[in-house]
């Protein structure tokens, strides 16, 4: 509202920016990303590539 003080809008952007900040560093650090033992159990086979020039 414009009858608002300006250090209440200071405020509460300040209180939305750290609730922002915290709501995304809790979805960046909750995430766990799921590791298939399959994939990592397979052997990669690499064909030696010996150019002859």
């Amino acid at each position: 509202m414009p009858q608002m003080a300006p250090i209440s809008w200071l405020s509460l952007f300040i209180f939305f920016s750290i609730i922002f900040i915290m709501f995304n560093m809790m979805n960046y650090f909750i995430y766990f990303p799921l590791t298939s033992k399959s994939k990592s159990s397979k052997k990669i086979n690499t064909i030696s590539m010996n150019w002859k020039w």
